[in-house]
């Protein structure tokens, strides 16, 4: 266990990023520095593994991308500060894929074209 305030995890997914502060205390969640009771399950994945749930409290500051991706980021972060909270949780998290950063963005437009790939329709007349 860590002996600071708080341990930081950052979280990165599409163009959002997550910054996660994880510190001892009875499950209060809060992103933005609003009380956040909108987190899906799915989101909060690493903490149910973890049996950290209502043991500690998440402070969340997300900024960028969409609904999905910041969701993402801040699985993402979550799991990030819980390895380095209890590293003998890493490797449980890492066998369940919360570690991995999903990489995947969005191809950037080129010229000539309408979109990254779809070209302007043809016409033979």
């Amino acid at each position: 266990m860590s002996t600071t305030p708080y341990t930081p995890g950052t979280g990165r997914r599409k163009r959002a990023v997550a910054r996660v502060f994880l510190t001892p205390g009875k499950g209060a969640i809060s992103v933005n520095g609003k009380p956040n009771l909108t987190l899906d399950d799915a989101t909060l994945a690493p903490l149910r593994l973890s049996e950290l749930t209502g043991k500690v409290d998440l402070s969340i500051r997300v900024a960028g991308g969409g609904t999905e991706g910041q969701q993402g980021a801040i699985r993402h972060g979550i799991a990030r500060a819980i390895a380095t909270f209890n590293p003998e949780l890493r490797k449980a998290l890492r066998d369940n894929g919360y570690l991995t950063r999903d990489s995947r963005e969005k191809e950037r437009k080129k010229p000539g074209l309408k979109r990254a790939r779809r070209a302007p329709q043809w016409a033979k007349r």
